[in-house]
């Protein structure tokens, strides 16, 4: 395609002021440079789109049918360059991948906070364990991800977001929680735990963590999430090592209890990711902002 945007705003200019000089002074070129264009424009379409009457340039018939096509296309370019300038704009949408821990305890809380300052955006979330949740990022399924392990991909940027604390927990009726009971590393070494599966951020992240003291982790049971771990473990079924966000809700109401023992702090960091090779636009710009600043009020 010959015909520019450039030539059709000339037109339209020319359309409205009558000269090219006129124009030329509304779009800020010279009154040369906006001659050519005009003239180049018509060359291309094989017509003349003006009569020329003294020094008046006036629609003919020609520029007549040009006139209402250029304003359409003009506008559609407009549309175009707003939608992109605005992280707002209406019927917008943004995909954003988190890992099962954040989507189901972190996320719903921020895209609120998100969707009150830019109402007319839509969010798509995935929510996956982190292997997934990195791969999707790989493979331009999502915008951006927020993931609680460990990423080993080589085409994804990863940023330290938010430090989340890790606890060990059991029902109130556990052996190892018995009252005054300080359980030792030999203790949990043999206690069935409750364990994520493979690929979890939270499995790769509980045994970074406990192997160095336990040096063995035995696994009663393997679940998809983390609810469904620590509703398993106050029932009873074993212990298990969980963010202190996921069974806030449990230890308040008594169905669970933290189990002190020589373990140090056990602390993990959730990563926000994103590919190399995307190119962001205002929008997610200014997601990947509202997540930092997210992140910057605290830990977990």
């Amino acid at each position: 395609m010959k015909i520019s945007l450039r030539q059709l705003q000339i037109f339209l200019a020319v359309a409205q002021s009558g000269s090219t000089t006129a124009a030329a002074d509304m779009i800020a070129l010279s009154q040369s440079a906006a001659s050519a264009a005009l003239n180049e424009l018509e060359h291309l379409l094989a017509v003349k789109l003006f009569d020329r009457v003294g020094k008046r340039l006036l629609l003919n018939d020609n520029g007549r049918l040009l006139l209402p096509q250029a304003r359409h296309m003009l506008d559609a370019a407009n549309t175009i360059e707003q939608q992109f300038l605005k992280p707002d704009q209406a019927g917008a949408e943004l995909h954003i991948g988190a890992s099962t821990t954040i989507g189901s305890y972190l996320l719903p809380a921020m895209v609120a906070a998100y969707r009150r300052r830019h109402p007319q955006l839509r969010i798509r979330a995935l929510v996956a364990n982190t292997a997934d949740i990195v791969a999707a990022v790989s493979n331009f399924e999502v915008d951006a991800g927020l993931i609680e392990g460990p990423c080993h991909a080589d085409d994804v940027e990863v940023e330290p977001w938010i430090t989340d604390e890790l606890i060990v927990v059991a029902a109130p009726g556990h052996p190892l929680a018995a009252a005054g009971q300080v359980p030792t590393l030999q203790a949990l070494g043999r206690a069935d735990w409750l364990l994520r599966e493979a690929g979890s951020g939270t499995r790769e992240a509980v045994e970074h963590a406990l192997l160095p003291y336990l040096h063995h982790l035995p696994s009663a049971c393997e679940f998809g999430n983390s609810e469904a771990i620590k509703r398993a473990t106050a029932e009873g079924l074993g212990i298990s090592c969980l963010s202190r966000a996921v069974v806030a809700d449990l230890l308040e109401s008594g169905r669970l209890v933290e189990l002190h023992s020589p373990l140090p702090v056990l602390r993990r960091h959730f990563y926000l990711v994103v590919s190399r090779h995307r190119v962001l636009s205002a929008r997610l710009q200014a997601l990947l902002e509202f997540c930092r600043s997210w992140g910057a009020g605290g830990a977990v």
